[in-house]
């Protein structure tokens, strides 16, 4: 099951290498299904255009964090998954979300973590003077951007980098590391 906001370019490449990699047979795996708080989600396309199941639930249609994260688990739980993607999901989630799927919920983060958790990571990085930037796949804990990690990947700052130059070399990691990370997960 993967979660999307938005372009799903990390959805897009996950599913890509459950395919060329035929996650089916070598590890009984696939994307059950698509989910994105977006209606407009570009995302959903790619997943509908490769067969795989979608749906949106609009979490401004909800009065609380709790209700729609209640939502959200019912039509997730509908496909048991044994594991639970953010790719570009773009919602805090509440403790009781994450309990629920405790030790099978995955997020990428663009930053070095712990280094830089939350927002415009790539631009804090250059204005800190790091040297090296990336990404990290890790657990998804109640606190933000702190759990487990399961697998990194650095890219180098270069010197005139903006944080569009920066955010787009650590994406070209994402699309690698994260399929990467869920195999070596499902795998166990």
């Amino acid at each position: 099951m993967i979660l999307i906001s938005g372009t799903g370019s990390n959805m897009a490449a996950i599913v890509r290498s459950a395919a060329q990699q035929n996650w089916a047979a070598r590890l009984d795996a696939r994307v059950a299904a698509v989910l994105s708080n977006r209606a407009d989600a570009k995302g959903l396309a790619f997943a509908q255009d490769h067969g795989i199941a979608t749906g949106v639930l609009d979490h401004q249609a909800f009065t609380s964090r709790e209700t729609f994260d209640a939502a959200l688990m019912q039509r997730i739980d509908v496909h048991q998954p044994a594991l639970v993607v953010l790719a570009g999901f773009m919602r805090i989630l509440t403790p009781g979300f994450v309990a629920h799927y405790a030790g099978r919920l995955l997020n990428i983060h663009p930053s070095l973590l712990p280094a830089f958790p939350g927002l415009h990571t790539h631009q804090r990085a250059i204005d800190a003077g790091c040297k090296f930037a990336g990404c990290t796949v890790h657990q998804v804990t109640a606190e933000l951007d702190v759990g487990p990690i399961v697998d990194q990947a650095v890219v180098p700052i270069l010197a005139g980098d903006s944080a569009d130059m920066l955010a787009a070399r650590v994406l070209t990691q994402e699309h690698l590391i994260y399929p990467r990370a869920i195999a070596q997960f499902l795998s166990h």
